[in-house]
Order: structure tokens, then sequence, then C-alpha cells
């Protein structure tokens, strides 16, 4: 059924199929935006489109350098904004956002292909505020797990974001994005030009 995860066999294909249902419910409400509207920020927030995309790649990347022990999280106080990771860089666009956001999560999904076994340690990163300082280490599962939570999360962001800027909801923009053989929705269309 379309807009669902598919049957699974096991934990490392759910956690995988989740995540990758997930991703797809952040990119969705990017379809048919103009590049303006990718990086508008109609809400109260200073969050947009592109930016939780961006945001998202940046964040499946640094998970996965701490699943394979190459780097260490980056340090940053509580007083620390990071705001600065949703804007625009020169040269920056939705397309080439949403595609860096396409190799970010195969590079995810290759990882934890190589990965034996789901209960390896990863360490807790070190002189982060928001991290427990009396945990040593979570496992690969643990991070997938937050991945799917914090990847809906932003989702969830992007559809409001969505809504605010042209009405579109979820379904309607899976339907069109995905191309529903038989919708039970209306798929989304561009608002037909002022004549």
């Amino acid at each position: 059924m379309p807009g669902l995860a598919p049957p699974v066999a096991d934990e490392r294909t759910a956690l995988l199929a989740f995540l990758a249902q997930q991703r797809q419910l952040l990119r969705v409400p990017a379809h048919g935006l103009t590049e303006e509207q990718g990086w508008a920020t109609p809400s109260a927030s200073e969050l947009s489109i592109a930016g939780l995309l961006k945001h998202a790649a940046r964040c499946e990347r640094g998970w996965m350098d701490l699943v394979l022990r190459r780097a260490e999280a980056p340090r940053r106080t509580a007083e620390e904004s990071d705001a600065p990771e949703f804007l625009p860089e020169p040269g920056e666009t939705l397309a080439g956002l949403l595609a860096d956001y396409e190799r970010a999560c195969a590079e995810t999904d290759a990882t934890v292909a190589g990965v034996a076994d789901l209960g390896q340690g990863v360490p807790v990163p070190r002189g982060v505020p928001w991290f427990p300082a009396e945990i040593e280490e979570w496992s690969v599962r643990w991070v997938l797990l937050h991945l799917i939570e914090e990847t809906a999360r932003h989702g969830g962001h992007a559809d409001i974001i969505r809504e605010t800027l042209d009405g579109a909801t979820l379904y309607p923009l899976l339907a069109a994005a995905e191309q529903w053989p038989d919708p039970w929705f209306q798929p989304w269309e561009p608002a037909a030009a002022p004549v």
C-alpha cells in the first residue's frame, strides 16, 4: 500500500524500511516547489524545507561517522545556535540538496549493511551537552531508531511548512510524487497561473 513501509522479514530490514519511509516523507514536501519556496520560512520558526533536507543529510553522515568511528561529534555548547546550518550557502539549490540527501541515505544504508551486529557499540560523543555523560556507548540499533525519530520529526516540520506555503498536504503530494496508479487522494497539482 503506498504511503506505508513494506512488509519486513527481520530487524535490520525493518529498521531500514521504516527509515526509508520517513526519509520519503521528509523529501515529498519539496515536490513541485520553486527554489524560492524551498528556502521560504513561512512559519514561526526559521526552518525551511531546503534547510531541513540539508540538516538531515549532515545528521545521517555524522551518525555514520560515529558508527564507523571515523570522527567525533562536533563540540557545541547549549547556548550555540544551529540555525546557520539550515541557511543556504552560495550555490546551494533545492535540487542539489535533494540529490545530496539521497547520497547521504545511500551511504547510511551501505554502512548499516556492512555492520555484522546491530548491537555493535557506537561511542556517545563527549562534550555535547544534550548527550548523557553517564552512557559510554549506544548500539547501531539505537542510532537507527534515533535516525527514524529525528527524520520523522523533521518530516512533520516540513509538512507544516509546505501546508503553510501553498496548502499542499502529505498524501496528495505523495500520490503526485510517486504517481500512485489508483490514489485514494486527489494527487496534488500546481495551482493554475493567474490569467
